[in-house]
């Protein structure tokens, strides 16, 4: 049963890797020769005038990737026959602005290339951009994805790293997506930039282990922990109430985040527990001192990250519109 198992994993693997080699940097050189013009000028007015796309738009992209592969299928939505993943409880929070910005992007590039430009092309090559946008690193971007076939909310659970996960279940999480411990500490780094609801770390900050409603995580910044409690003083009646991922330079992409981490304030569990683990702290303190080396570390997993379980030719479609299947919306 193991050996078979093992062939299963070995094939499958062989054909993502196969689906990855169709990819291309010129993949539209012809079809669509205008196709990362077009997709950078929608998304730059939408982030100047909603300067949160960026860091929506990043997050929507790794929690499209992470479940299924990168195909698009976060951008389908509900409707009376099935709970898209979007809906899923994971997915909940995710913004709209960084939704809003792809369907512009897919609106403009049909009128100039109709039904040449996947959405999932489109998200990665948004996302790239407006990382740049945030002072962050370029990476290439290779292109040719599919849109897959279905999304359903059952998919989601236990695929993406929640804020409470023990580093062990993290590291194992992001092993069995093929990605090092590493590559994990650099995808984190994502975390510069955005926001997290109190509810996502509030058990660090009210009532720690049981303690009085004062008490908070030791490994907390006190003046830090302080200032979150009173932020979030009526989260419970307003759930939209967050505060930025990282408090001293909130809409840059920079190693901030990591500086951060070696000074107690980082926002979630999660983060906290990568300077404090052995097996991440020396990548921490990498990032922290060195910028350079954070930016080729994110640019090359990020990278990585966007060919992961792409479909290519018959494996999926260029859908018309990002939020409906082709044979629905017709």
């Amino acid at each position: 049963m193991a050996s078979h198992l093992l062939v299963v994993w070995l094939v499958a693997l062989c054909f993502a890797s196969r689906a990855a080699a169709k990819l291309s940097t010129t993949y539209y050189q012809k079809t669509c020769p205008e196709v990362e013009q077009i997709v950078l000028d929608v998304v730059t007015s939408k982030q100047i005038t909603t300067p949160t796309t960026g860091a929506g738009a990043l997050r929507l992209f790794f929690h499209d990737c992470f479940v299924g592969g990168c195909d698009a299928s976060l951008l389908v939505s509900t409707n009376a026959f099935n709970r898209a993943e979007r809906d899923a409880d994971d997915n909940i929070s995710l913004p709209g602005d960084a939704f809003d910005a792809v369907v512009r992007a897919k609106t403009a590039l049909e009128l100039q290339c109709p039904g040449v430009v996947s959405c999932a092309d489109i998200l990665a090559i948004a996302t790239r951009d407006l990382v740049l946008m945030l002072g962050g690193p370029r990476y290439a971007v290779r292109l040719g994805r599919k849109d897959a076939f279905a999304s359903t909310a059952a998919s989601v659970a236990g695929h993406l790293p929640s804020p409470n996960m023990t580093m062990d279940q993290l590291i194992s999480l992001f092993e069995k997506n093929k990605f090092t411990v590493q590559e994990m500490v650099a995808l984190s780094g994502a975390h510069t930039v955005g926001f997290a609801h109190c509810s996502e770390f509030a058990s660090r900050i009210y009532g720690f282990n049981g303690a009085d409603r004062d008490a908070h995580d030791p490994s907390l910044n006190p003046q830090f922990a302080q200032a979150l409690q009173k932020a979030c003083a009526n989260y419970v009646e307003d759930p939209t109430i967050a505060a930025f991922n990282d408090v001293m330079t909130p809409g840059k992409f920079d190693n901030m985040y990591y500086q951060n981490l070696l000074r107690g304030l980082g926002l979630l569990a999660s983060d906290t527990a990568l300077a404090a683990d052995p097996r991440t702290k020396s990548f921490v303190q990498l990032y922290a001192a060195n910028q350079t080396a954070f930016f080729e570390d994110f640019s090359h997993a990020m990278e990585k990250l966007s060919v992961h379980g792409v479909k290519t030719g018959r494996k999926g479609e260029i859908r018309h519109r990002c939020d409906v299947f082709n044979n629905l919306s017709t």
